[in-house]
């Protein structure tokens, strides 16, 4: 079957939106249009295709490479390398300008520029798979919530673990009822830890920008600063102007399996239980936030800790088992899930665990009742072609991101939110506006 070129992008959504839409399989004898876009190469366009980038690239190589946006040479030059034909740009926004081809972008840029790219690839009619956390304020993440609604594209933020084989099985188990009402979650983490510096001051010195690097792309719509090697690459997630902090960037993979289990949604309330010294630049070095959510028809509230900087929970709550740099704790009327990683495990050797130990030496899991897929990678390639949808869409993955949000406007203003989710607005607490919904440079609005 032969789709002229024009309707391409067209008839792949809508062979996405009549099998994927609707969370089914493609069935054996449907219609020749879904069965032909799935055997169809995607046409992809990577923004930021450096770094993280380039290992989503990786295992994405499969469909044609179209076009590569990175506003750094150097950390783009293995992606040049691997794919010389593919058209270049260090503005994205050309990028989706010029690139009729494409049928979904790739977005793995730091978390400012999250809802600027993919709200903009929305528009145009793509799929959009963007790295975690999905946006850098709660405004962004509602923003791109209703854009993926509006432009009914296949979504995907990149939580890999959501994917993984223990990840669904725990969340199966814990809707089961194996440790029955859930009412306490522990989360922890073990960043920053070296992974990118926190509690510092903005540095006052200005070394010139490298050649191979347009600064004032990279910044985009945060506001200008000039640039100094403290930001990049990477160390820009203990910034608040261009990340969201420990419980922004592993919040979001470590919280995940509770989130999705317990369909916890948004939190009521936020606050600081106690943290290092933290800056206006930077969020400190280590915190404990607890978030209150709500009770959600039979199931009773949940309160949340949240641990970075290597605290932790108390050790009582473990049953003796070795502690992990990062996992969670979801306790139960009738026992613990312990996951002992920043996901619900792959294997045999970091699946979560059911405790007290004892009390389930021959416990068995329900049958499975949530689909299985190869890797988050390929969910999201089948959803573009009219497979299954992705279970990490946008829907999905702005509620999880706004709670976490939530708690680091406890953190960045040093006061208890009380979170009126309907009027997105943290009560008597003008200071949290700005950090909600920030002000964009010219020419990044969303």
């Amino acid at each position: 079957m032969s789709i002229p070129s024009g309707s391409r992008r067209a008839f792949l959504r809508n062979a996405a939106v009549v099998a994927g839409g609707i969370g089914l399989p493609i069935p054996l004898g449907a219609p020749l249009g879904i069965a032909a876009a799935t055997q169809s190469k995607l046409n992809l366009g990577f923004i930021g295709p450096g770094g993280r980038g380039g290992s989503n690239m990786s295992v994405l190589a499969s469909e044609h490479v179209v076009a590569l946006s990175d506003v750094d040479d150097a950390r783009a030059k293995a992606a040049y390398e691997q794919h010389p034909q593919a058209a270049r740009y260090r503005d994205f926004r050309e990028m989706l300008e010029r690139e009729k081809s494409l049928d979904a972008v790739v977005v793995s840029t730091p978390d400012h520029t999250h809802a600027v790219a993919a709200i903009m690839a929305m528009q145009r009619g793509l799929h959009v798979y963007c790295e975690k956390p999905l946006a850098h304020s709660i405004y962004e993440a509602r923003r791109m919530q209703e854009e993926a609604k509006k432009a009914g594209v296949v979504t995907q933020m990149g939580t890999q673990g959501h994917a993984m084989e223990g990840t669904r099985r725990a969340v199966e188990v814990v809707r089961s009822g194996a440790i029955g009402e859930v009412e306490a979650l522990h989360v922890w983490t073990d960043r920053p830890n070296g992974w990118w510096p926190q509690g510092e001051e903005r540095p006052s010195d200005r070394p010139p920008v490298p050649s191979h690097l347009d600064w004032d792309l990279w910044l985009g719509p945060a506001s200008a600063r000039p640039y100094h090697p403290v930001y990049v690459p990477f160390k820009w997630r203990g910034r608040w102007d261009f990340g969201t902090g420990a419980i922004g960037d592993m919040g979001v993979h470590n919280l995940d399996t509770a989130f999705w289990a317990l369909e916890l949604g948004l939190p009521t309330s936020a606050r600081v239980v106690d943290s290092d010294r933290k800056t206006d630049d930077c969020p400190p070095l280590w915190s404990i936030i607890e978030l209150l959510y709500p009770a959600r028809a039979e199931r009773p509230p949940v309160k949340l800790t949240f641990y970075d900087g290597k605290r932790l929970p108390p050790s009582q709550l473990f049953h003796g088992e070795k502690i992990p740099t990062n996992g969670s704790l979801m306790i139960g009327s009738r026992g613990t899930l312990f996951t002992r990683e920043w996901h619900g495990g792959s294997n045999a050797e970091n699946m979560f665990l059911l405790l007290p130990r004892k009390e389930f030496i021959d416990y068995q899991p329900p049958p499975p009742t949530l689909p299985r897929t190869r890797d988050h990678h390929h969910e999201f390639i089948q959803a573009c072609k009219g497979g299954p949808r992705t279970e990490s869409h946008f829907d999905y993955a702005a509620k999880l991101t706004e709670g976490l949000l939530v708690g680091s406007l406890a953190l960045r203003t040093g006061k208890r939110i009380e979170w009126d989710a309907e009027k997105m607005q943290a009560v008597g607490c003008s200071e949290a506006d700005r950090f909600i919904h920030p002000e964009f440079r010219q020419g990044w609005d969303i």
